[in-house]
């Protein structure tokens, strides 16, 4: 009896451990971000940090920000701070990434690229 429950708790520490595991993302960490306004009336550039912890992208200072990268790479957010808003997607690789982004300053409608590079 004793060994039995010995090895349903070591089979379950396992499996708890490899749920953690495959939670991460391999695109975990700090990443910094340029905004480059191509088109319309908003600022020329913006930079800011953003974490990424098990594929969900998460800025520390703002609070409607939603975000996340799939395990393709593939990463979508949107942002809103006071009457400006932006949604892009695009793709991170292991330490840079890539994609677009349109959003809105006010009245001014924008759009532009943005990449990233690991930190």
């Amino acid at each position: 009896m004793r060994h039995s429950l010995l090895c349903m708790t070591a089979a379950i520490s396992l499996v708890a451990l490899t749920s953690v595991a495959q939670a991460r993302s391999a695109y975990d960490g700090s990443w910094d971000l340029l905004f480059v306004t191509q088109r319309g009336a908003c600022d020329p550039t913006y930079n800011f940090s953003v974490n990424i912890t098990d594929g969900i992208i998460t800025h520390p200072n703002l609070v409607k920000f939603r975000g996340y990268v799939a395990g393709s790479g593939a990463a979508r957010a949107s942002v809103t701070v006071h009457e400006k808003h932006a949604s892009g997607s695009g793709r991170l690789s292991s330490y840079t990434g890539r994609g677009t982004w349109s959003g809105y300053s006010g009245s001014s409608r924008c759009s532009g690229y943005w990449t990233a590079q690991r930190n």
